[in-house]
């Protein structure tokens, strides 16, 4: 794909998770695959903010050295790369990966429990359980690889997880499929949560 193309998805899938509210403020971070790297959300800006004139992104190496345009990347750069590592030894076609702190998934982490299939919708889009890892910073560390790797080494179909406290990390062909897997991972934990308390009320 043209970085040009690239860009354009980027600033849609960025604004879409800010719209949505699955992400707020300056958090959370985006990428997408490009030639030699990859493109990054900066470091303190916001989804809203970002554009396809590559105003709050960085295009880096997998391993997170800056290329062009100069400027810092976020502090989730090793995450991303190591999503781009993971997929490309395991043949899996991942071109974007979205990270952001969506509330009802976070609130479920806390539990962590896999969040179950718990509607139709994530049956066929997922079709296993979401798992969820205990990170013990504020950003996936290189001490924190095993874990990860280890979840795409036992299912290579899985097309994300949750951290626990930090949100959820969605992976997709390209930047707007794994947008649309982060809503889908909101929208079950939501309905997850909602339907256990519905069930502790005996409402059914």
């Amino acid at each position: 794909m043209e970085k040009e193309k690239i860009y354009e998805q980027l600033e849609i899938a960025a604004h879409r998770a800010y719209a949505r509210g699955i992400q707020t403020g300056n958090g959370g971070n985006c990428s997408a695959r490009m030639e030699g790297g990859m493109i990054v959300k900066s470091s303190g800006g916001s989804l809203a903010d970002c554009n396809k004139e590559g105003e709050g992104f960085v295009e880096t190496t997998l391993d997170g050295e800056v290329l062009s345009p100069s400027g810092k990347p976020t502090r989730e750069v090793f995450l991303h790369g190591l999503m781009y590592k993971i997929a490309d030894e395991l043949g899996l076609s991942v071109g974007g990966v979205m990270h952001c702190h969506s509330p009802w998934a976070i609130s479920w982490s806390y539990s962590k429990k896999a969040l179950p299939m718990t509607t139709l919708h994530m049956q066929l889009k997922v079709g296993c359980d979401l798992p969820v890892v205990d990170v013990k910073t504020a950003s996936v560390q290189p001490e924190d690889e095993p874990a990860i790797r280890k979840l795409f080494e036992e299912n290579p179909k899985l097309p994300g997880f949750i951290l626990v406290g930090h949100g959820v990390v969605a992976l997709g062909k390209d930047i707007l499929a794994a947008e649309h897997m982060a809503e889908l991972f909101e929208e079950t934990a939501q309905i997850a949560i909602t339907k256990a308390a519905c069930e502790k009320l005996g409402i059914y």
